[in-house]
């Protein structure tokens, strides 16, 4: 059992591997298998979007209530560790989940054929399309804010030391507003299934 644990790649794949236990058992158990068709298939892509949500919203939690306010307690010394390390990794995941999360979230739209309706804010799908313009607000910031000012202030790119902290604040900010747009945004996906809104 350790040398599962002790590999995300395989941590992982346990993962599903009991998921797929758990989905055959229950099947078995009580003779309602599942049928794959476009019902699971709207399930399966829902399943995926929250996944890859979590994971967004997640980090980006990560950064605000954490890794941001925990910054000026690390000595300088080890701060390298977070900033050529912890961080750049934590961003690459941060933003593929992000794009994860929007293209899943269209596509799940799409196979419940209101995609245009709620992007216009159509009455019965007002909710949700205040939730994606949210999203899709964030993942604007992240890919086209965020990112490109955090590479200046991690040395990824590199700039002189004003340009450098004038990115640290800027990306900082961003997060921060994304922080804030996260909190609605979540509600209003929520509140759409369940006459939240």
């Amino acid at each position: 059992m350790g040398a599962i644990f002790q590999s995300l790649g395989r941590t992982v794949t346990a993962g599903v591997v009991l998921l797929v236990i758990i989905v055959l058992l229950t099947g078995a158990l009580t003779g309602q298998h599942i049928a794959i068709d476009m019902g699971w298939s709207r399930f399966f892509m829902r399943w995926l979007h929250v996944l890859a949500g979590v994971m967004w919203i997640g980090l980006l939690w990560y950064f605000n209530f954490v890794q941001t306010p925990s910054m000026p307690k690390i000595p300088d010394e080890q701060k390298p560790a977070v900033s050529k390390v912890i961080a750049p990794a934590a961003l690459f995941w941060f933003r593929w989940a992000a794009l994860a999360t929007v293209v899943t979230g269209l596509l799940l739209a799409w196979m419940n054929a209101y995609l245009l309706q709620a992007l216009a804010f159509t009455k019965g799908v007002h909710a949700i399309g205040i939730g994606m313009w949210l999203a899709l607000i964030m993942a604007f910031n992240v890919w086209f804010i965020i990112w490109p000012n955090q590479k200046k202030a991690l040395g990824i790119v590199q700039v002189d030391a004003d340009a450098k902290a004038k990115a640290a604040r800027v990306a900082m900010l961003t997060s921060r507003f994304n922080t804030m747009l996260s909190i609605p945004m979540l509600y209003c996906m929520v509140a759409q299934q369940n006459a939240g809104l």
